[in-house]
């Protein structure tokens, strides 16, 4: 189940692709079958050892084509193991609302990422999340659990303040919505409720069959209910007037020490 459409945030062969707060692996699987180059990380070990074994499955299924490669790391978000400028896409799913720093993370994000580059960032949506937060407090009272809840004009104005360009948004998996509520409901860890085992075994059928019928709700309901809010957005290059600047600087400094070396010549 992926939250980032590719259609909307095409990925090409050999793309450096970095996966940040991975999880289970789910968008770094995507990107290793289209092609990328992929970093998957996540401070987590234990997911990032399944992650691993998945890349090597994969590898051996031939599920991925050549050139692609894939690599799981632990990694801190804050304090990313990787040169500036090092990838041309980043993707960012569920992470940013578990993390109180979040500014530092996008300055992460756009430090490791190149001009021109891609991200994705992808956090619960206001509406439903908040019905979530009103339901139980358990849900999001938990060590390492949610701690913010953002507004699509909240995230994006971030976004443009750490100096990326957004180009587009959307909702995401409003079949979704109804069974958190429920889960709220009835008990973030009460998985015997009927009416929470009847959803899930609805989204189970949902996700391996993947009928018209659903697909069609679910697209209709996502403006309304759609539990991931995404965003797309590009870190622009260096504007024009500040390379011509940064050039004529280094041209003016060429040119004093070309002269001093050239007094120091005639005065020998």
């Amino acid at each position: 189940m992926l939250t980032v459409d590719f259609t909307r945030f095409p990925l090409a062969p050999g793309d450096r692709v970095l996966d940040l707060g991975c999880g289970a692996g789910r968008h770094a699987f995507e990107c290793y079958r289209r092609g990328a180059q992929v970093v998957a990380l996540d401070q987590n070990r234990d997911e990032i050892r399944e992650v691993a074994k998945w890349f090597a499955a994969m590898e051996e299924a031939g599920e991925a084509p050549a050139g692609a490669t894939a690599t799981a790391m632990e990694g801190d978000a804050l304090a990313l193991p990787f040169p500036d400028e090092s990838f041309d896409v980043v993707i960012i799913s569920e992470v940013m609302e578990h993390i109180p720093d979040d500014k530092g993370v996008l300055a992460e994000m756009v430090r490791v990422l190149k001009p021109g580059g891609r991200i994705a960032i992808t956090v619960p949506r206001y509406g439903p999340e908040k019905v979530c937060w009103s339901l139980s407090d358990a849900y999001h009272e938990v060590e390492g659990g949610h701690i913010r809840i953002y507004k699509a004009d909240e995230l994006l104005a971030k976004i443009e303040e750490a100096g990326l360009k957004p180009y587009g948004t959307h909702h995401a998996h409003a079949l979704h919505s109804p069974y958190w509520w429920l889960k709220c409901a009835f008990g973030v860890d009460n998985d015997k409720a009927l009416p929470v085992r009847a959803y899930h075994q609805l989204l189970v059928w949902d996700i391996m069959k993947k009928p018209l019928v659903t697909r069609v709700a679910e697209q209709a309901l996502n403006p309304v209910i759609g539990k991931s809010f995404v965003a797309y957005a590009t870190k622009p290059h260096l504007p024009p007037v500040e390379a011509d600047a940064d050039t004529e600087a280094d041209t003016k400094t060429d040119s004093k020490t070309d002269s001093k070396t050239k007094a120091k010549v005639a005065a020998k």
